[in-house]
């Protein structure tokens, strides 16, 4: 509709495109009318050109021209079909027949357009299925057609080579822009032009190739739409260009509001997996991806930290998903193929949690069993639940009913209370610290006998009121290690709860 219409150019616009093919007017009063409605709201910037297209057919000429009235600057663009396949059985003509047809479509698009006052007028022809017709003979169409329009190197001419229906490899599609570049006259006097469709799937590569072959413009979509499988994503085309550290001048720095527009406008979805837009193309779902990632994030801040200027090096990222409106937080997502490191991610990250490197390979090796059940997605609530439940929620066969301590000159003296399969103990005893006489009066009073082999704690968010989290590993008689957590306000009681938790586990 006119409204779709007017709401995808506008961020077009936005993004920063100076050229944009905004229809076929003569086709249908819709897109006459919206021809109209830019002209005449005056919704098209001193610095944008419009282009509209129209076949070799006097009469669609003269309705295109028409709808142009008023605009301060237009690109007309005329096509006719030029391929063996095409002559034969589309219009049964032969070489010098085609040849008729475009020059004579040159000689109306001259003619009408001399009577646009005001109005600068560049010109773009197209000898359509051009990667499919001997190149020989698109270079004489051409010729012929700029023998009539006149171009020079003050007033160029745009000649668009596209790639209508992609058959063959896209250096072959580099090759005849090469071999057609090289052999025109007045080179100096054209711009040549790419617009390549994506049947082998190839669109983009044959795009970078045939800019490489001498090109000087892309004719592309947003997110590949267009006929059969789509045209060149000029999306993507543009983003490559940035990954290799060449600025495209398109602003794609929220490209999801962007991608929204084009949903809504289009009713069509830009798969999960479309280069650079799609929702997944910056997630990581291997482990191994996940734990690169993740450690080259924290390389990354650490210079960021300490000043240094910083190239984008992140393994598995071609570019800073921040450049495109994207958050770190998308970039590791956790199913059953993940491993360690996406979990480890997602805690730091989400929940403020650091496990300890031996903690979070026991734990990743349990939550993936549980992850691997769900047959699903999960995000970090899901993984905080894991791990409460496994670690601090276990609440027997201990429990603690109490815990005081007291520090008298270097020593600690603690007292608690705690049931053991529902029996009630009375502990007290001295040591190093709180930890250290927990587990010397569980030792004396034939509770438990366990040793710390480890111990680590940090704070979960800022404050006085923030909660301390404490990390526990115990050894039993049997040589059997267990690992424990613990949360609490206080950081003492927090570790009193985790050798708990890791009694429990045992």
């Amino acid at each position: 509709t006119v409204s779709q219409k007017m709401e995808m150019f506008k961020a077009l616009v936005g993004c920063g495109f100076k050229e944009i093919e905004v229809g076929f007017p003569a086709a249908s009063p819709t897109e006459f009318e919206f021809v109209r409605r830019l002209i005449e709201e005056g919704c098209i910037p001193d610095d944008v050109t419009i282009q509209v297209l129209v076949q070799a057919r006097e009469d669609l000429i003269k309705e295109t021209v028409r709808s142009l009235v008023g605009a301060k600057r237009i690109i007309v663009h005329l096509y006719n079909s030029t391929s063996p396949t095409q002559r034969r059985i589309v219009f049964g003509l032969g070489k010098p027949e085609i040849i008729a047809v475009a020059v004579q479509g040159t000689k109306w698009v001259k003619k009408y357009t001399e009577k646009l006052q005001g109005m600068e007028v560049l010109f773009q022809y197209s000898p359509e299925s051009f990667s499919a017709t001997e190149v020989e003979f698109s270079l004489q169409v051409c010729e012929a057609v700029m023998n009539v329009w006149q171009p020079t190197p003050e007033h160029k001419m745009i000649i668009n080579l596209p790639d209508t229906v992609e058959v063959a490899m896209p250096n072959i599609y580099a090759d005849q822009i090469e071999w057609f570049c090289r052999n025109m006259t007045r080179r100096d006097s054209v711009v040549i032009s790419v617009h390549t469709h994506n049947d082998r799937g190839t669109g983009i590569a044959a795009t970078e190739l045939g800019l490489l072959a001498g090109a000087e413009r892309v004719e592309g979509t947003l997110f590949g739409n267009g006929e059969r499988t789509g045209n060149s994503d000029i999306v993507a085309v543009a983003l490559n260009l940035f990954s290799q550290g060449i600025y495209p001048k398109l602003d794609f720095s929220n490209i999801d509001a962007l991608r929204e527009v084009y949903e809504r406008c289009t009713g069509m979805i830009v798969p999960q997996r479309q280069p650079y837009s799609g929702e997944l193309v910056f997630t990581a779902f291997s482990g191994s991806h996940q734990d690169a990632i993740r450690k080259g994030l924290r390389e990354r801040n650490r210079k960021i930290v300490s000043g240094n200027s910083v190239v984008w090096d992140v393994p598995y990222l071609t570019i800073d998903p921040q450049d495109i409106g994207r958050r770190y937080s998308e970039v590791i997502r956790v199913n059953g193929q993940s491993g360690k490191g996406g979990i480890a991610y997602l805690l730091e990250r989400e929940c403020g949690i650091h496990l300890p490197k031996e903690l979070l390979c026991e734990f990743g090796l349990l939550a993936g069993k549980v992850i691997d059940s769900l047959g699903r997605e999960v995000n970090s609530t899901d993984i905080k639940e894991m791990l409460l439940v496994e670690y601090v929620e276990r609440m027997s066969p201990y429990k603690l009913q109490s815990f005081h301590s007291v520090d008298d000159v270097g020593r600690c003296c603690c007292s608690a209370v705690i049931l053991y399969n529902d029996v009630e103990f009375d502990l007290s005893s001295e040591g190093n610290g709180p930890i250290d006489a927990f587990v010397r009066s569980l030792r004396v009073k034939g509770v438990a006998d366990i040793q710390v082999l480890d111990q680590a704690e940090h704070s979960l968010g800022e404050g006085a009121q923030a909660s301390a989290i404490s990390y526990i590993k115990l050894q039993f008689p049997n040589g059997k290690v267990r690992w424990g957590i613990g949360i609490n306000t206080s950081i003492p009681m927090a570790s009193i709860r985790a050798v708990i938790s890791a009694l429990n586990r045992e």
